[in-house]
């Protein structure tokens, strides 16, 4: 039996699933990695985990489909950054990057309705997209922004400076509407080194395990 939190990293790995329970296939949780979204639900057997470890993208199998890409139609491919089994060995968490919308109908997520994104998590994977979108830089303020490193910490520390007078000023209203300014402009300075929401998660994370000690 699989423990807990075991990382599938290599074909090996997969000795440990347990495909009979499921007829041939675990079921598979895509998860984005960066904003911790439920994207999508399906199944996977050996041969599909197998592909997706060696091209390092998502595959999938289904009565109705076979043996599928995520993405090798629509685009929406999804690239893998880590894959963990359950307890049992029959279930599968797959963290993501996702290219595009994970639902057949154009939604980011199957699951949208039911759990939406935060409003950070949700502007963080729009920062996310506008930076890899580089082909109309002049339709699209944030990717100016992350094409121009002065402009974006100029802007920066504008939004910085106005924040602290309004804060000083004891200007409730303002202090929040410059707090939202600041965000943003933070998250497209930290996209612009390759960083986003996660990596400021996971940063605060440390950072709270070291003062509980």
């Amino acid at each position: 039996m699989t423990p807990p939190s075991v990382t599938i990293a290599s074909a090996r790995d997969l000795d440990e699933l347990d495909f009979g329970k499921g007829g041939g296939t675990v079921t598979v949780v895509a998860q984005d990695a960066r904003t911790r979204e439920v994207l999508m639900v399906a199944g996977a057997d050996r041969e599909a985990l197998e592909l997706t470890l060696e091209t390092g993208e998502m595959h999938y199998r289904s009565r109705a489909r076979g043996l599928w890409h995520k993405g090798a139609t629509s685009g929406n491919i999804q690239r893998v950054v880590s894959l963990h089994a359950d307890c049992d060995g029959d279930s599968i968490l797959a963290l993501v990057d996702a290219a595009g919308p994970a639902c057949h109908t154009g939604v980011t997520s199957c699951f949208s309705a039911v759990l939406p994104a935060s409003i950070l998590e949700r502007l963080d994977a729009v920062i996310a997209e506008r930076a890899r979108d580089e082909d109309s830089p002049a339709l699209s303020y944030t990717r100016r922004l992350l094409d121009d490193r002065n402009l974006r910490l100029k802007k920066l520390g504008e939004e910085c400076a106005e924040f602290v007078v309004a804060c000083a000023d004891a200007d409730r209203a303002q202090a929040v509407i410059e707090a939202g300014d600041v965000y943003y402009h933070m998250m497209v300075a930290l996209r612009g080194v390759g960083a986003g929401l996660e990596d400021l998660a996971e940063g605060l994370r440390t950072r709270a395990r070291v003062l509980s000690k």
